[in-house]
């Protein structure tokens, strides 16, 4: 009886592999949903453009990109954390993702159990930008302007809990417990907006946009994460350079899709996009904006990903960030 329940069980899981081993032979067979967790106009949805027209080509099929903004990037990613584990919806974030487990008191998906890492596209940093309007022209100008005048100065950032929000409070920490008002917009591109009119005085700005608005001087570049200039900006001192330790680790380009994807599946994928990224045009775009394109497999990534959300739990606990609902 034992013997004929194991076979029964053992053809089950051989059928169940069999499948599997299918789906992926046939995998991609419809077009693709690239999720962008912010809006249209940020540095998410310029990476994702650049990836989505080679990678079309990569699988023969479409990828389409679509945005899914909200609540620092978790609607999105919720959204793809629900969605059938087949590989056909992707999600495309940064490091935020990372973030919220120990910035939100409570989520409607766990990012460790409910996605999987398929690679880390890229690695970029930010850079502190001021408002042509704001007085300080450098980092110890805006540290001295705000301990003169406490809870005046105001920064902006694409959401509550996201890796703008975040950074700004580590350079707040990092600066000796400054007072500066968070002002919470929705993406990236609102926020550029806000800086050249006025309407807030500072804000950390991805690499992939914050560096042209700055070189070509709409904004101030006050100070860059990293441990060296970027060539962009060469002009900019880094953050340490500014007498401002512990920013020196930046931000990441990820691609995630459900967990339970077949295995076959999520490595067809990570084949594609480092196809993707290999392509010289692709890599020169993501060069070109200050980025490293990386391309990690998806246990390398994986593995990677949780260090960070150990990483960021540290840093919100040691910077006394209160978590948001």
């Amino acid at each position: 009886m034992k013997r004929t329940l194991w076979l029964t069980i053992g053809a089950m899981l051989m059928l169940c592999a069999g499948a599997a081993s299918a789906l992926a032979q046939g995998y991609p067979d419809r077009p693709l949903r690239l999720i962008v967790p912010f809006p249209a106009g940020g540095g998410v949805d310029t990476m994702a453009r650049i990836l989505a027209n080679k990678l079309t080509d990569v699988v023969k099929q479409p990828v389409l990109v679509e945005h899914k903004p909200g609540a620092g990037g978790n609607v999105g990613s919720d959204l793809v954390a629900k969605s059938p584990p087949d590989g056909y919806t992707m999600l495309l974030n940064v490091n935020g993702i990372a973030i919220s487990p120990s910035l939100y008191r409570k989520l409607s998906y766990d990012p460790l159990k409910d996605l999987m890492g398929v690679t880390q596209v890229a690695a970029t940093q930010f850079v502190l930008t001021g408002s042509p309007k704001l007085e300080a022209n450098t980092v110890q100008e805006v540290i001295a302007l705000a301990r003169a005048k406490p809870g005046t100065l105001n920064y902006g950032s694409s959401g509550i809990g996201g890796p703008l929000h975040l950074q700004g409070e580590i350079f707040k920490y990092a600066a000796g417990g400054l007072q500066i008002m968070h002002i919470p917009y929705r993406g990236d591109a609102p926020v550029l907006t806000a800086l050249l009119a006025g309407d807030v005085q500072m804000a950390f700005m991805p690499q992939s946009t914050g560096s042209q608005q700055v070189a070509s001087g709409q904004i101030k570049g006050l100070g860059v994460s990293g441990r060296k200039r970027w060539p962009s900006i060469p002009n900019v001192p880094t953050m340490g350079e500014s007498g401002v330790e512990g920013m020196a680790d930046g931000s990441w380009y990820g691609l995630f899709v459900a967990a339970g994807t077949p295995p076959q599946i999520v490595q067809t994928l990570y084949q594609a996009m480092a196809k993707t990224l290999a392509d010289p045009e692709v890599s020169a775009r993501i060069s070109a904006s200050g980025q490293e394109p990386v391309g990690s497999t998806p246990a390398e990534f994986q593995a990677f990903f949780r260090s960070e959300v150990a990483r960021f739990a540290r840093v919100i606990e040691a910077a006394q960030i209160p978590k948001v609902d």
